[in-house]
């Protein structure tokens, strides 16, 4: 009886260890065993004479629930419709230097689920990393060059941590 009581209890730990192991190897992988890369927008930016300006008109004439930074579009997650996403719409001084080294007027962010795993890999590929990975409370960013130089930002969220920066600061979201 103690024989099978143990070899039932093996096999379960060996079974709770694998599922474990295979969850933690899967983690930033998509159903082919790859690597998740951009799951999504997470802002645009762009520059522009006056933000204040531009802020006001796209609130005037498009509804846009602007603040100080611009716009956050909220929207639901297609894998959970229960979990929120946000993105990010913002004008920028035109004299700004946030888009340097690109010399263009716009720049892109993506949303990735694993930065630490995807810059990794974009260095094996000699992708242009431009600075190092900054954490906050609601996610982490890296900035990159595309192939013609364009600045671009990825961005791994944290919704729920953003959501609650918004809320604390009075913020309303675009829907």
């Amino acid at each position: 009886m103690k024989k099978i009581l143990l070899t039932a209890f093996a096999l379960g730990i060996s079974f709770g260890l694998g599922f474990a192991l295979n969850h933690l190897m899967s983690a930033g992988t998509n159903s082919n065993g790859k690597l998740k890369r951009v799951t999504g927008i997470g802002g645009i930016f762009f520059k522009c004479k006056d933000p204040g300006k531009m802020r006001e008109w796209y609130k005037t004439h498009l509804g846009l629930s602007t603040n100080q930074y611009g716009s956050v579009f909220e929207w639901r997650q297609a894998t959970d419709a229960t979990k929120k996403g946000f993105s990010q719409w913002s004008p920028f001084k035109e004299t700004t230097k946030y888009f340097e080294p690109s010399t263009k007027d716009f720049m892109i962010n993506y949303r990735v689920d694993d930065l630490t795993a995807l810059v990794a890999e974009l260095k094996k590929e000699g992708v242009t990393i431009t600075d190092t990975i900054s954490s906050f409370n609601y996610g982490k960013f890296v900035h990159i060059l595309d192939a013609e130089g364009n600045k671009i930002e990825l961005w791994e969220p944290n919704d729920a941590e953003y959501e609650k920066m918004g809320l604390e600061m009075g913020l309303e979201t675009t829907k």
